[in-house]
């Protein structure tokens, strides 16, 4: 017999327990010391990206590894494995709420803060590359004097449009559905200046039926407006590397592939950072193990198809006879960067094999260190797509090797810090989980017939 699905919401859950344990958390200043001392590492990591963006700006981007035949380094890898990041919470938020999944419900909230810090921490990598970051504003379509217009044809446009209109959108999307919540912030705040900051934040909500009744509309849309974005922000990242005619970066497969490597490692990101915290916050009952168990399973279905895109790049480098293409596949397997590929193969393609076994899957501590290994193998595959088809092109006299500097590692360990300390300063001062979600699941799990 098939045993019963574990459920979305733990049995004794009541509306006035959600709100109270919900709002509690950033109003009651119930942290541990595991959140002191998370932020100020966090917020030191902060410190260390403003001097190493300090000294970007003084030097110039020379400071960085990037360097002929290798002008693409760590700030298209980082920019790129950001942006894969915030995906997850587009796809939980957006795409499952059209889709009437009710797992969303607890998750949802805290993906799309995710979302928003992943994206402010990719939008510095493009800017700084720039070399002349100043004249940033020469990328839109603004009508000046001259008559001078970007220029279309470039992938650094489509990347300006897309980025700014996720970004948009999914604030404008995140903010929407706090709206209820922060009114029950504002009428459970204890002194005067957080009322104000609330019931100001919160637009005057009330409760109304019109208020719910627009709500519901505009949220709605907003998923509609939201979810071709899951699609079209990492297609047109994609394409940044499809339309160039250098071997391992000219294929069609790039836009499908990039997608759905972001929606892996956005939740394999989500799976690592939410499986200590509502351990730390005593969040099991609302964040369930079936929660935890759709999550793996999305990750590991993302995961055969990312693997599928692997064995279709060297299928097609094969199958087309270009010398180019042919040798670009070996020198991965072989090359100077062949530990790279070998440490990607297995984290991205043999351990989530494991989340197969329902034991393991439901293990937490399996589970968050497969999640971790493939954070770290998305990392490397776009290191690997970036490094390995530039360093050896089409003249052999031009062949190098990239290394990175100091400088690099340290922007990149900043915009770590910079993800962690806004996620830190989210959870202090906002409910991780929707309220008005949640409630509204209370509500159905009661009428639900009981055995």
């Amino acid at each position: 017999m098939k045993p019963a699905a574990d459920p979305l919401l733990a049995p004794g859950q009541t509306l006035e327990s959600v709100s109270r344990d919900l709002t509690a958390i950033p109003l009651e200043h119930p942290h541990p010391r595991f959140w002191w001392i998370g932020f100020f590492v966090a917020f030191a990591g902060v410190m260390v990206l403003l001097v190493s963006l300090t000294w970007i700006l003084v030097k110039g981007v020379g400071v960085w590894g990037i360097n002929m035949p290798v002008a693409w380094g760590f700030a298209i890898i980082n920019f790129v494995w950001w942006i894969g990041i915030g995906h997850a919470g587009t796809f939980i938020s957006a795409i499952l709420l059209l889709l009437h999944q009710e797992w969303r419900t607890s998750i949802n909230r805290f993906t799309e803060a995710m979302t928003l810090f992943a994206v402010a921490c990719a939008g510095i990598y493009p800017i700084m590359h720039l070399g002349r970051p100043q004249f940033l504003y020469w990328l839109l379509p603004y009508p000046d004097t001259m008559g001078l217009w970007p220029q279309f044809r470039s992938p650094l446009v489509w990347d300006v449009f897309a980025v700014s209109t996720y970004a948009t959108v999914s604030l404008v999307f995140w903010y929407v559905g706090l709206l209820p919540d922060l009114a029950t912030m504002r009428d459970r705040a204890q002194g005067l200046t957080r009322r104000r900051i609330y019931g100001l934040m919160s637009l005057g909500w009330r409760g109304e039926g019109a208020h719910w009744h627009h709500y519901r509309k505009l949220y709605v849309l907003l998923a509609g407006l939201a979810a071709p974005l899951v699609v079209s922000v990492h297609s047109i990242v994609g394409m940044d590397f499809a339309i160039a005619i250098l071997p391992g970066w000219h294929s069609a497969i790039f836009p499908p592939y990039f997608v759905a490597g972001a929606i892996f490692s956005g939740f394999s990101m989500v799976l690592t950072l939410i499986i200590p915290l509502r351990s730390v916050y005593g969040l099991q009952g609302m964040i369930t193990a079936r929660h935890v168990d759709l999550m793996a399973k999305v990750m590991m279905a993302m995961g055969w198809i990312v693997g599928y895109g692997y064995f279709s790049e060297f299928f097609t480098a094969w199958r087309s006879g270009v010398i180019f293409d042919r040798y670009v596949a070996l020198n991965r397997v072989v090359g100077p960067y062949a530990p790279y590929f070998w440490t990607l193969m297995a984290t991205n393609i043999l351990a989530p094999q494991f989340l197969w076994s329902r034991r393991l899957r439901q293990n937490l501590a399996v589970l968050w260190v497969v999640a971790v290994c493939v954070n770290v193998g998305m990392w490397i595959e776009r290191f690997v797509i970036v490094v390995t088809s530039l360093h050896r092109d089409f003249l052999p006299s031009s062949w190098g090797i990239y290394h990175a500097t100091f400088w690099d590692y340290s922007t990149f360990f900043g915009t770590i810090g910079l993800f962690a300390s806004l996620l830190f300063l989210f959870i202090r001062f906002l409910p991780m989980v929707s309220m008005t979600e949640m409630r509204a699941l209370v509500v159905e799990t009661d009428k639900s017939p009981r055995a």
